[in-house]
C-alpha cells in the first residue's frame, strides 16, 4: 500500500500559503486534503484510490496508448479503466420481493371465509412496515397496499353479512 502521509499532487502540502491547521493531538495538518477519487499511483505506473484520507489498496491500470493518428484508442472487450475523479464504485443490490407483501395480496383475493382478508390486513401492514425500512432493500410496496385494501373490503363484505344475517334472523316471524 502506498505511504498514508502523502497526498495526491492537487494537495499541496502543510506549508503552501493556505496554511495549516492544528489537529486535535496538536500535529499540524493540512488546511484541506482533496476529494476522494482516483488520482496517479506515486509508486507505480496507472492510478490508485484516495479516499480522502489515506491511498488505499484499490489501483487500475492507465489507459491504454492511442495509436498515432487515431484521436481515441477502441475499448478493449473486457477491458477495466479508472473511473473518472470523483466518482466511487457504487454497488447497488437488486430489491427483493417480500414475502408478506405477497401473501397479503395472495389473501386478499383469495378472501378463504373471511379469514384471509384479516390476515392479508396483517400481513399487508407488517410488509409495508418491513419495505419502508429497508431503505430500498426490498420492494412490494404496491402488493402490500393491495392486499390492504382487499383485505379491508373483505372485512367490509363480512360486517355486512353479520348485519344482514342479524336482520334475517330478527326479522323471522316467531
Amino acid at each position: 500500500m502506498a505511504s498514508e502521509s502523502s497526498l495526491p499532487p492537487d494537495a499541496g502540502s502543510a506549508e503552501d500559503d493556505a496554511g495549516s491547521t492544528e489537529s486535535p493531538d496538536g500535529a499540524a495538518a493540512p488546511a484541506s486534503t482533496p476529494p476522494p477519487g482516483w488520482y496517479p499511483d506515486p509508486e507505480s505506473p496507472g492510478q490508485r484510490y484516495w479516499d480522502g484520507a489515506q491511498w488505499t489498496d484499490r489501483t487500475a491500470p492507465p489507459p491504454p496508448e492511442s495509436p498515432a493518428g487515431q484521436p481515441y484508442a477502441a475499448p478493449q472487450y473486457g477491458a477495466q479503466y479508472p473511473m473518472q475523479q470523483g466518482y466511487a464504485p457504487v454497488y447497488v443490490p437488486a430489491a427483493k420481493t417480500n414475502g408478506f407483501s405477497i401473501a397479503s395480496l395472495v389473501l386478499g383475493i383469495l378472501w378463504i371465509s373471511w379469514i384471509g382478508s384479516i390476515l392479508a390486513l396483517v400481513f399487508g401492514y407488517v410488509a409495508k412496515a418491513q419495505i419502508d425500512r429497508s431503505g430500498g432493500l426490498q420492494s412490494g410496496r404496491g402488493m402490500a397496499i393491495a392486499g390492504i385494501v382487499l383485505g379491508w373490503i373483505g372485512v367490509g363484505f363480512l360486517v355486512l353479512f353479520i348485519v344482514f344475517a342479524i336482520i334475517g334472523v330478527a326479522s323471522e316471524p316467531s
